[in-house]
């Protein structure tokens, strides 16, 4: 060792500084410490109040059980707790606050007063200790004053009161939220924020804590347990509808046994059972709470306790995300029922098909390899069956057309030689063609069949406007042919063809835990395609795929077990990726026959959304109409 610098011990002064640095870093830590360690006192309501965003005062008021005088003169010394007395304490945890660094580290960086009881106690890196007599309470009240005024170095990287203030007051709501059974009051510079009453909902308190512009009627609350008479987990979910979305996953919240933790693998789980429902690139407003055995969850691993570690997190990784999706597809199912347009004469088995050209009927159809969701539309089925663009120059005889793609016969007065070519600006569907050239024979198109919707044409190039009950309904053409195919593939996922691999992926797991859970998706993974089997040298050889799978070996293992997506689930990517491309594009013009049936169909589906949660069709009745232009 140098001579210039020998080890040395820090002196108590510096090392208990550098410790509550650790523990308090700015006023809303304090806010943190402090309110776990009243909920522990069983206070039934506490009140937070700040001045200067924390940063000159903070003061605590609750009406728990309150403090002895020995408390008092023990409870601001380093590692001094009531929690546990032995580290086999930390493995079965039941409190909030258990460390002992709270108050010693406030103490260190800030001027700490505790009175309770009938005492007041004050310490800080001045004072030891100070008790004196005080007016009797019931519960405790705790004030820390001057953060850092002693330590300028950490001072100087605080933000601006106002900035500080805000973080007081999300970390007041962080800890209101788990708690809707007690009271909370938040009070900033003499104002009250936020004043939370007791016994409230879960979905109650959280949107009136947050301040949501949506109200609680856009929320819904469920749960789920694994069961038994000693369930190793549970939990409670609080979500938004669809309709509340944000841009980014920042409106998650994650808590395990009352605290909330940073825990990518569940805020992940909230994501993939919301997946199709909410529109692409948003993600729910949510909450989860769960509650988890004790002994199979560890808070001691970050001094703010900010971090959880888990026995195992995929059981409650594969409850969540499924009982989350359960719910979405039924609560989806039910409101689209109840607000389907009344249409009792529709025919149920519609089929939006387009039979081959040596169909007895001679009607349009999709080639059934396409309709099963086993093959994509090619390019000339597009060229045939779809539309005509300008830049074409095709040309084909009116009457072979018109017998061809609209089942009219021949006969009707029509010449046989009449010819259609597209138009040399903008594009021209193939029915618009054969109405335009009928009428000007005067000559009637007869619909194939009776519909119970009036279509009324394309638009924009992108939507089907219908008119259906008094109401106009706006369809997105893509979107809606989406979800067919989509439907279609899922329907026959258990059919799918699969690919043997000319050398198998090999996977090796790096813990039991892997080991356990590929053995738990070896009969599923095998049902979708990945014929799974294990090796002898411990590997898994997967020798099959799935016929649309694009990924690779990394691809496979990484959603297994990074993103520990359910094989459902990976099967419904490669759907909904191969419904996207089979779909009829934005700026395909449709003939009027087609673009009916496509309507039709759209007003059939179970889930009026695309696999990537975009509504297939907006709805404006005729009284919005009539307000809009204001008419009365």
């Amino acid at each position: 060792m140098s001579q210039e610098r020998p080890v040395r011990t820090l002196n108590p002064e510096v090392a208990r500084k550098i410790a509550a640095g650790e523990v308090i870093d700015r006023p809303n830590a304090i806010i943190r410490e402090l309110m776990d360690n009243s909920i522990d006192a069983g206070a039934t309501c506490i009140t937070v109040e700040i001045s200067g965003g924390g940063i000159d005062k903070i003061r605590i008021i609750d009406d728990g059980t309150g403090m002895t005088k020995e408390d008092l003169d023990n409870c601001a010394r380093p590692h001094a707790t009531s929690k546990i007395e032995s580290e086999v304490d930390l493995m079965n945890l039941s409190t909030l606050g258990f460390r002992g660094e709270a108050l010693a580290s406030i103490a260190a960086v800030s001027r700490l007063s505790i009175q309770s009881g009938g005492y007041k106690m004050r310490a800080s890196i001045t004072e030891d200790h100070i008790i004196e007599a005080a007016a009797p309470l019931k519960g405790t009240i705790v004030q820390a004053e001057g953060l850092f005024e002693n330590f300028p170095a950490r001072r100087q990287f605080l933000k601006r009161p106002a900035t500080e203030g805000i973080m007081c007051r999300n970390t007041f709501i962080e800890k209101a939220l788990a708690r809707p059974d007690l009271a909370f009051r938040f009070i900033a510079d003499g104002e009250t924020k936020l004043d939370l009453p007791a016994g409230q909902s879960q979905k109650d308190r959280f949107v009136m804590a947050n301040s949501y512009s949506e109200g609680p009627d856009l929320f819904f609350e469920f749960g789920n347990s694994s069961g038994g008479e000693n369930p190793e987990w549970s939990f409670n979910v609080v979500i938004g509808e669809p309709a509340v979305s944000r841009t980014n996953k920042k409106e998650i919240f994650i808590y395990a046994n009352g605290r909330r933790i940073q825990e990518y693998s569940l805020v992940q789980a909230v994501e993939y059972g919301a997946q199709g429902f909410f529109p692409n690139g948003t993600y729910p407003v949510a909450a989860v709470f769960a509650q988890v055995r004790p002994d199979l969850i560890d808070f001691n691993i970050h001094p703010a306790k900010r971090e959880a570690r888990f026995s195992d997190i995929s059981a409650l990784h594969h409850g969540l995300s499924s009982t989350i999706r359960t719910f979405f597809h039924q609560y989806t199912y039910s409101n689209f029922t109840e607000d389907k347009p009344a249409d009792e004469e529709r025919a149920q088995d519609f089929d939006f098909t387009f039979p081959s050209e040596s169909s007895a009927n001679n009607s349009t159809s999709i080639p059934a390899s396409v309709q099963r969701g086993t093959a994509a539309p090619s390019d000339s089925f597009y060229e045939k069956h779809i539309s005509y663009k300008a830049s074409e120059t095709k040309s084909e005889n009116l009457s072979d057309f018109r017998s061809k793609y609209l089942g009219i016969k021949s006969g009707n007065g029509l010449s046989s030689n009449t010819t259609w070519t597209p138009k040399a600006s903008g594009t021209q569907s193939l029915a618009e063609a054969a109405l335009a050239a009928a009428s000007s024979q005067n000559t009637e198109v007869t619909a194939p069949a009776q519909t119970k919707i009036r279509y009324i044409g394309p638009c924009l190039g992108t939507f089907l406007l219908v008119e259906k009950n008094n109401c106009l309904y706006i369809i997105d053409q893509h979107a809606a042919h989406e979800r067919i195919l989509f439907d279609k593939l899922m329907a026959s996922q258990g059919d799918s063809a699969r690919q043997p691999l000319l050398i198998p992926y090999k996977i090796k797991t790096e813990s039991k835990s892997q080991d356990n859970q590929l053995e738990k998706l070896k009969a599923e993974l095998t049902r979708i395609g990945f014929e799974t089997e294990h090796t002898s040298d411990g590997l898994w050889e997967i020798k099959t795929i799935p016929e649309r799978w694009t990924g690779t070996e990394y691809d496979l293992r990484t959603l297994l077990f990074v993103k520990q997506v359910e094989p459902k689930e990976i099967i419904r990517s490669i759907a909904a990726m191969t419904a996207c491309k089979a779909a009829v594009k934005d700026g395909y013009i449709l003939d009027d026959i087609t673009a009916a049936r496509l309507a039709e169909e759209a007003f059939t589906l179970e889930d009026p959304h695309c696999p990537h949660g975009r509504p297939i069709y907006t709805v404006i009745s005729r009284e919005k109409l009539f307000e809009l232009v204001k008419r009365t």
